[in-house]
């Protein structure tokens, strides 16, 4: 009987390091949440995200409605941050989704247009090529239903010189 209450003594306690050393092996990257990232819109987007973005495996966050990808980190993703208005920032659009894009030394900021929630993605483009990640993204981007879209010069009705 004392043998039997030993082992079990032993058990629990080694159970527990198993676990603490398997979850330490694939450690959480750790993000602020956006204001809004409680906003129920972004579910939707947020299970629709791919498992690996330009063979960039996903990773686990520590907030919620954030999402990360390789390890380092290559891309991080938030949503329900603030809704950008209209700007003279670069827009792109891919695949039905519009992205207002801040260029920046290293890590680009590029954030959904016309979409309540918006959503952000910070990664450098010379270790990850928007051309992959954001045909990638647009599927679940497109989760959250567009309202506006970007406008260029071309859109733009000028009045006739007199």
């Amino acid at each position: 009987m004392r043998l039997k209450s030993l082992s079990g003594r032993i058990a629990a306690p080694l159970a527990v390091c198993a676990l603490v050393l398997l979850t330490g092996c694939a450690p959480s990257v750790e993000l602020s949440a956006a204001e809004d990232s409680n906003n129920p819109a972004c579910a939707p987007m947020m299970v629709a995200l791919p498992d690996s973005l330009a063979d960039a495996p996903k990773r686990t966050t520590s907030s919620q409605a954030t999402a990360a990808w390789g390890d380092p980190s290559l891309l991080i993703l938030r949503c329900g941050v603030p809704v950008p208005g209209p700007t003279t920032d670069s827009c792109v659009s891919v695949n039905g989704v519009d992205w207002v894009m801040k260029e920046g030394d290293p890590a680009w900021t590029l954030t959904t247009y016309g979409r309540n929630p918006a959503t952000e993605i910070i990664f450098d483009p010379k270790k990850i090529a928007s051309s992959s990640v954001l045909p990638e993204l647009a599927n679940a981007a497109a989760k959250i239903p567009a309202t506006r879209a970007c406008v260029g010069t071309e859109d733009l009705e000028l009045p006739a010189g007199k």
